[in-house]
């Protein structure tokens, strides 16, 4: 009897450890990613199909909030202590701030995934009315009198800012150097007539509002208003734009305090693969996969591209020179 007894102690409480399991297998586990203005439609489609791919791996439901606004000012939110499990920022400049100030992921950060930690790139394009009443052909055109342009404000957006020095490098190469260039983005900020603080708040200023005849737009949010407004906008390449690579990470601090750092992990790992460039391209971002680089390549066309580190000694010196307090953009941008 006594053996009988301890035999089914043993049983009972295998029993038990394997409901705890279950249970724990079973219990939902919720993720914040903190991302930039123009990705609410990527990852809406993203999280679904992660989920998915977690549930049947795992047996695990996992729920994935997001949060969306100016890159710079999402990032300031994750400094100010804002629970982000992941940041999807729109330039390595904003995730390096992370970094900086409060050491909430380590300095190597771009090296923990490939690419550089950027799994999409994007561009920059110009979107102008129905039929281009103004003849916009290039970046030069946007410095013509009575062309009203409408971009978001450096200073919180990051969108923004490869906005600006995409116009900022082709005036150089055009026109011979950085004091030339520098003349030519006052004149084109000179046609801005409002700085909203994010893409997306851009993007409806000139769609909805009907401010504007041109939209300097990431080439996703340019094919969704092409998407969304039928005919009612055209989507112009310039003759040079700027190579975006828009990087994530996970939030170390956070997820170790949270417990959710292979999930998260987990997630951000599956934007690489073919579902998760599936999904990029589908949404008009530029996947780093050849297989899906031809997929969509009608949509997203091989142009003439500049990195960064290239043009401007990488992000954290075109920071320093161009969107610090007191430098270029502070010169250049006045408003009485």
């Amino acid at each position: 009897m006594t053996s009988n007894r301890r035999l089914f102690n043993i049983a009972a409480a295998a029993m038990l450890a394997a409901s705890a399991f279950a249970s724990s297998a079973q219990q939902a586990i919720t993720l914040l990613n903190v991302s930039y203005d123009p990705t609410r439609e990527l990852y809406a489609e993203f999280n679904s199909a992660f989920a998915k791919h977690w549930k049947a791996k795992t047996g695990q439901e996992v729920i994935i909030k997001q949060s969306h606004g100016g890159s710079g000012k999402q990032a300031r939110g994750v400094i100010d202590g804002l629970q982000a499990d992941v940041v999807t920022l729109a330039l390595a400049g904003d995730i390096d701030a992370i970094h900086k100030n409060g050491g909430w992921i380590p300095a190597d950060w771009q090296k923990r995934l490939p690419h550089n930690s950027s799994p999409y790139t994007s561009t920059i394009v110009l979107v102008v009315r129905q039929g281009n009443p103004k003849g916009i052909k290039d970046w030069d055109d946007l410095i013509k009198p009575g062309v009203s342009i409408i971009t978001p404000n450096p200073k919180t957006s990051g969108g923004a800012r490869w906005n600006y020095l995409a116009a900022w490098e082709f005036a150089k190469r055009k026109l011979g150097g950085d004091a030339q260039a520098k003349d030519f983005v006052a004149k084109l900020y000179a046609n801005v007539p409002v700085l909203d603080s994010g893409a997306r708040g851009s993007s409806i200023t000139f769609a909805q509002r009907g401010q504007g005849d041109v939209f300097i737009s990431w080439e996703n949010e340019a094919h969704l208003l092409e998407k969304e407004f039928g005919g009612k906008v055209d989507i112009i390449y310039p003759s040079l734009s700027i190579l975006a690579e828009p990087p994530v990470t996970v939030v170390d601090k956070n997820v170790d305090k949270k417990g959710t750092r292979a999930v998260a992990t987990a997630y951000l790992e599956y934007l690489y693969s073919d579902a998760g460039q599936d999904i990029a391209g589908k949404n008009f971002y530029r996947p780093i996969s050849e297989k899906f680089q031809a997929k969509y390549v009608k949509q997203l066309p091989n142009i003439k591209l500049f990195t960064i580190d290239e043009a401007f000694g990488g992000w954290t010196k075109a920071a320093k020179e161009h969107f610090a307090d007191g430098a270029y953009f502070d010169q250049i941008y006045t408003r009485k």
